[in-house]
């Protein structure tokens, strides 16, 4: 049995089509990860095989002005999971890197986060090394669905209702269809061993900006709003971002034997479903 948290964001919807009755699903309304007595108190009695944390503080640019809250969530939740679920696969992100790179990041890549978001992230991450007896940490970039709030489902509903769109055009990275994260996911559970520590990137294939991926989303869902490129500081953010995150896959491929599509075709295959 496995335990999947964040279960009714993004990914953790996508877990529960594919895990069904393999696993226990919690969200925030079930159990509150920041506190660790009661992670502790759920967790004592329970033995999961894995426990899989897709639960996150992922507001970017609110996240600036709310540290304290960020860092609970992304940083001491996943302590206290790995502290007392032992066995933890552990979701993070692009934004643990500062976006200077010229190719694509591997793993073993010097992090920078310049972001809170990212910098939280990151404590996690280490705090999930350094506390669980089994530690998978899986990194992914632009991740959407037909769940939550994400840029597709933004773009979609401000091209039924604009003319014209200012995206910029100078941050390049790999959407990532929630769907297509859990299914190797669900593909690697079983290929992971007992006290193996690693970090792993997954995203779709390919490359684009945000331009070019908004542009697909107008294309594919037949919708007539122009699309105009601009750069990053001409639509200023509180929180900076990576101007370029692609992930080198080559790793989690090669490790669990996993196909991963184009993002086109995970658009197209998310559409599909709204």
């Amino acid at each position: 049995m496995f335990l999947v948290t964040g279960a009714n964001g993004q990914l953790g919807t996508a877990l529960q089509s594919l895990l069904k009755d393999k696993a226990d699903y919690i969200d925030r309304e079930d159990l509150d990860l920041t506190n660790e007595t009661d992670v502790k108190a759920y967790l004592q009695d329970k033995q999961y095989e894995y426990i899989i944390n897709c639960a996150a503080y992922t507001a970017v640019d609110k996240a600036e002005g709310d540290e304290e809250n960020a860092h609970k969530v992304n940083a001491l939740a996943p302590l206290y999971l790995a502290k007392y679920g032992k066995n933890i696969i552990h979701i993070s992100t692009d934004y643990v890197f500062d976006g200077t790179n010229f190719k694509p990041y591997n793993e073993e890549d010097e992090v920078n986060p310049i972001s809170v978001y990212g910098k939280t992230k990151r404590a996690g991450e280490l705090n999930v090394l350094s506390n669980a007896e089994t530690s998978i940490i899986i990194r992914t970039a632009w991740l959407y669905s037909p769940h939550g709030g994400n840029f597709v489902k933004t773009m979609r509903k401000l091209g039924s209702e604009r003319e014209s769109l200012n995206v910029v055009f100078d941050q390049i990275g790999s959407p990532t269809n929630a769907y297509d994260l859990a299914k190797a996911i669900v593909k690697a559970l079983p290929q992971i061993r007992k006290g193996e520590k690693e970090i792993y990137h997954f995203t779709n294939e390919g490359v684009c900006s945000w331009y070019d991926f908004a542009k697909e989303i107008m294309d594919q869902s037949k919708l007539k709003c122009k699309v105009t490129p601009i750069e990053s500081k001409e639509y200023p953010t509180p929180a900076h971002r990576p101007h370029y995150s692609v992930l080198n896959k080559a790793k989690i491929k090669k490790r669990f034997n996993i196909e991963i599509p184009h993002w086109k075709e995970g658009l197209i295959k998310c559409l599909q479903q709204f």
